[in-house]
């Protein structure tokens, strides 16, 4: 039990620290503006990120039975040490993932909008990583959703007022740490209770 809340609560801050100022709440910011409709965009969002990271989840848990624990625990650790540098480069939003198709809906827009924003986004590659090293990974992709929602969901309610205020080169240096953290840890052997 005690294994399943660390990697609920892991996932889910790695991801929420990660998401702040990310193109997805770029995106969330901008979805708000145009529509203002919150709970359509909070849906769409919630859907989007479960697909997105339902995917992912299943391509780490997939990982972990084709790849041999050695080389599985030095991929994993020098991936968190990737995704610890990458998340100190900032997101830009791209202007064809801003520009929604108006047939689409409020909530069509969002799915759509949020699902191609978050592929081979770091929030993507952290699910997979983290879902290959911890042994729940259902309980990752709860944790990468949840994580998902509490940095979007302000967003779509507080939009811009919100991003001028929190102070992103702290927020991103935060989550960086954790994942160079968590790839120390892996390559020091802090995954071999798992299995790898």
């Amino acid at each position: 039990m005690e294994t399943l809340m660390e990697t609920l609560l892991i996932s889910t801050g790695v991801v929420a620290l990660a998401e702040i100022g990310d193109k997805t709440q770029l995106l969330a910011f901008i979805l708000a503006a145009r529509f203002k409709k919150p709970v359509p965009i909070i849906l769409g969002i919630l859907v989007a990120t479960i697909v997105n990271h339902g995917l992912a989840g299943a391509l780490g848990a997939w990982i972990t039975h084709v790849v041999s624990p050695g080389i599985l625990r030095w991929a994993l650790g020098v991936s968190f040490i990737g995704m610890a540098i990458w998340t100190m480069i900032p997101d830009k939003l791209e202007e064809e993932q801003a520009r929604i198709a108006s047939g689409l809906g409020v909530f069509g827009a969002t799915l759509a909008a949020f699902f191609l924003a978050e592929m081979g986004d770091k929030t993507q590659v952290a699910t997979v990583a983290m879902a290959a090293h911890y042994p729940s990974p259902l309980m990752v992709v709860t944790g990468t959703t949840l994580g998902m929602l509490i940095a979007d969901v302000p967003a779509v309610f507080a939009g811009d007022k919100l991003a001028n205020k929190i102070p992103m080169k702290l927020v991103h240096a935060i989550a960086a740490a954790i994942f160079a953290l968590l790839g120390l840890a892996t390559l020091l052997g802090a995954g071999s209770k798992l299995g790898f």
